[in-house]
This record gives structure tokens, C-alpha cells and sequence, in this order.
């Protein structure tokens, strides 16, 4: 592989329809300079004895799951896997997708995306980032709170104690605005956006999580107000 090869983004499709995952595929090729689609299948069953040969770096991964069996597969999948996971929305039952994001899945796609969009998303979430709409963010902490709430879970010791204070402003700044890009969120703190990452890199490990959605999480389930 020489080296313009091997700064691709490898693209793995899963789960798809012919239409869709032909479509898909001439979208990631056309981009030639930037991505490529280096293999498609029909389910993750199918998938996992190639994927690490492939070694993609995104998956488009489609949810269209007949039973609690075939989704546990496929949340087994989304957790084990090295790859950046984007999931292609299909269907209405938005549950399916929580369990999803909460797995690890970095990203939803919705039908009605424009072309352009789609291949953003796929290079946002190759560099780290979350594609998620604030609408969808706000939708999935309402739901966690409520969970959280109706299992009345005792709090363990409240390890924001472990922040320093620069950390915390960080850290209550990101949660009051949730969604928006890392870019806009180091302006407003006045700080580069590496330095951003590597306060966020910091916070994850002192408060034992390991996403923006596991923050938002660990916010919500001690009631964390900015002080």
C-alpha cells in the first residue's frame, strides 16, 4: 500500500440494502482523495471473521433488527469493534439507537441526509468527533435521567472532587453545551483545540468514563449543578 493509499479513510459497509449499499459505495469512491469503501456485507455475522483483515476505519452499520438476539449481536459487535461506528437510521424505534450510541457508536445518519453530509459525518467521526444533532443529544439525556431515576441508584463518591479547577469549568462548559462542535466550545473558553482534547482526555480518566454521552451521564446521576 503506498502512501497516499494508507491516508485513506477505509470504509466498511454493513446491513444494507442493494439500492442503498450500491449508492453508498459510489458516493465513498467518488472521493477518491479521501476515502474508500474496501468491503460490503449483508450482517455483522458475515462481517466479523474479515473486518480485521479489512481494518477499516468507519463502518456505516444499518439497524433494521428483526429480534432482541440479532440486536444483541449487533451491540456485542458495535462494543468489540476497533472501527468508528456510523449508524445508518432506518427505522422509527428510536430505543434501537440509544442502545446503539450508549454501545459506542459514534454517530447516527439520517435518511433525509444531503450526499454532502453523509461524507462529513463519515470524516468527523474518523477524527473522534460525535455526529450526533443537538436535538438527538438532548432526547437521549432525557432518557437517561429518566432511567436513572426510576432505578432510585445510589450515588457512589462524587469524583468531580478529582477536577482540578480549570477542569471543572471545562467540564461544565461542555456539559451546558452539549452538541456543539469542540471547535466552538475551546472558544468559548478561550483555549486551542488540542488543548481542549487534552483537558477532555484528562477529565474522562479522573471521573471514570470513557464519552461525551458517559459525561453527560455521570452530570445527570449526581445532579451536578455549575457552582
Amino acid at each position: 500500500m503506498n502512501d497516499s493509499q494508507s491516508n485513506l479513510i477505509r470504509v466498511v459497509l454493513i446491513g444494507h440494502d442493494s439500492i442503498v449499499q450500491y449508492g453508498l459505495e459510489m458516493l465513498i469512491n467518488s472521493q477518491q482523495s479521501i476515502m474508500k469503501n474496501v468491503g460490503s456485507f449483508i450482517s455483522c455475522s458475515t462481517a466479523i471473521s474479515c473486518i480485521e483483515n479489512l481494518s477499516p476505519n468507519v463502518i456505516i452499520l444499518s439497524l433494521d433488527c428483526s429480534s432482541e438476539k440479532e440486536l444483541q449481536v449487533i451491540l456485542q459487535f458495535i462494543t468489540s469493534s476497533k472501527a468508528k461506528i456510523l449508524i445508518l437510521k432506518r427505522v422509527q424505534d428510536s430505543e434501537i439507537y440509544d442502545r446503539a450510541i450508549l454501545a459506542g457508536a459514534k454517530g447516527l445518519i439520517e435518511k433525509e441526509e444531503p450526499l454532502h453530509a453523509i461524507l462529513k459525518a463519515i470524516e468527523k467521526v474518523n477524527e473522534g468527533q460525535l455526529w450526533l444533532n443537538q436535538a438527538y443529544i438532548k432526547k437521549l439525556i432525557n432518557t437517561l435521567s429518566q432511567e436513572v431515576s426510576e432505578r432510585g441508584d445510589i450515588q457512589e463518591e462524587n469524583k468531580i472532587e478529582k477536577l482540578t479547577p480549570r477542569e471543572k469549568k471545562i467540564f461544565f462548559t461542555l456539559v451546558e453545551n452539549a452538541g456543539l462542535p469542540a471547535k466552538v466550545i475551546s472558544n468559548k473558553l478561550n483555549i486551542s483545540e488540542s488543548t481542549f482534547r487534552n483537558h477532555l482526555t484528562s477529565i474522562y480518566e479522573k471521573l471514570d468514563v470513557s464519552n461525551k454521552l458517559g459525561l453527560w451521564n455521570y452530570v445527570l446521576k449526581h445532579k451536578l449543578r455549575k457552582k
